[in-house]
């Protein structure tokens, strides 16, 4: 699947040394303004696969959770979510060609892979993190999210660290207690903690969210039922908390086969579209028997409470919820049905370079699961017209 003859190599070395420092430089001025952004028009520009399996540098290629864009080399970073269980937890640098206006088969390309460290400068032990969000600071760090593991003995903590680019720990970012897992009552619950991270254009503010709510915060989702998730923004300056926002997932849309199997949905990416708190937000559900359903939103913090100070959302007892307004959210688009692709599991989306006609390139793409038996790395191609919002 992936050559490495020199004829190979020297078409990569070609394809990033001429890679246009205009679209570049275009890609960075978009998203460095600050006037608030919507997206007026989209247009799929095609699908790559890899199948369960593919290696790369003796490293089995998946969990691809997140990925973020480096304008300054052409190529993307993403994290692959394996707990040191199957190779080392490890991000892969990736280059993407969609010079031609469509993503097709022989497009994409792997270049290395990362080992991440822990603080020791050790890879990390199996099962000792859960990676799932990667995001790149306007100084080349990356900050990588760890899910932990709410359903351990004794819990994981969930963590937002800071690495160089060669995969050494250099710096963390400190997790609101509320967030912490006591594996049943308080905190992130399993599986549904830190999937998403991102920093606005202008470098102030790190932002992540919980899949689903709190354990004291409400349900999770499920048919007919929504869940509260926490949108969580650190000022990157300080390195502290600074405010929190409830994002309502819709509920699970479809009921599984068997009625009792699996289902799920989840906040699982946020994709700033200025420094104005306006994003674009990645909801996927899966039921067992009737595979994902994925849908991407705008997302606005304008006018939604702040409710930091709120260690609970929501008393059990009573089954009342704290007043407050969510961010708002409008659906732009769904995957199936506005594109005719069954979506695999996506999970991560950032945008790339301005395309030639001057529309801003979006690219998205899943986590496999490592699974064999039925699921792919799939990478999605989006060409999406910003203009000013209203």
């Amino acid at each position: 699947m992936f050559s490495t003859t020199r004829s190979r190599l020297t078409l990569i070395l070609l394809l990033l040394f001429t890679f246009s420092f205009a679209s570049i430089a275009a890609a960075q001025s978009n998203q460095s303004h600050h006037d608030a952004q919507t997206v007026a028009s989209f247009e799929f520009l095609g699908e790559v696969t890899f199948p369960t399996g593919t290696m790369f540098q003796n490293t089995e290629v998946g969990g691809l959770s997140s990925i973020v864009y480096d304008g300054r080399t052409g190529l993307y970073y993403a994290i692959a979510d394996d707990r040191s269980e199957i190779n080392d937890a490890r991000y892969y640098t990736i280059y993407i060609d969609v010079s031609d206006g469509s993503l097709d088969d022989g497009d994409i390309h792997f270049v290395r892979v990362t080992t991440i460290l822990d603080e020791n400068g050790q890879p990390f032990a199996a099962g000792s993190l859960d990676p799932e969000g990667i995001a790149l600071t306007s100084r080349g760090s990356l900050f990588i999210s760890s899910e932990g593991s709410a359903g351990a003995t004794p819990p994981i903590d969930p963590f937002i660290k800071r690495f160089t680019r060669g995969g050494i720990q250099n710096g963390e970012l400190a997790v609101p207690d509320k967030y912490l897992p006591d594996g049943s009552t308080v905190g992130v619950r399993n599986n549904l903690a830190f999937e998403s991270l991102t920093i606005t254009p202008n470098g102030q503010h790190l932002v992540t969210a919980t899949e689903n709510a709190l354990a004291q915060d409400g349900p999770a989702t499920d048919v007919g039922q929504e869940s509260w998730s926490r949108i969580l923004a650190y000022d990157l300056h300080t390195r502290q908390p600074l405010h929190e926002f409830v994002y309502v997932v819709g509920e699970v849309p479809e009921a599984p086969d068997p009625p009792d199997a699996f289902r799920t949905n989840g906040l699982v990416e946020l994709l700033p579209l200025d420094n104005s708190g306006n994003f674009l937000a990645m909801e996927r559900a899966f039921s067992v028997g009737k595979g994902n359903t994925v849908g991407i939103f705008e997302t606005s913090l304008a006018g939604a409470t702040d409710v930091s100070a709120y260690d609970d959302l929501y008393d059990e007892a009573t089954g009342t919820a704290v007043p407050l307004t969510p961010v708002s959210k409008n659906l732009v688009f769904d995957i199936e049905a506005d594109f005719g692709v069954a979506p695999d599991n996506l999970e991560g989306m950032t945008f790339g370079p301005m395309l030639p006609d001057g529309r801003q390139l979006l690219i998205i793409v899943s986590d496999n699961n490592f699974n064999p038996a039925n699921q792919l790395t799939q990478f999605i191609a989006v060409a999406v017209e910003l203009a000013p919002a209203p």
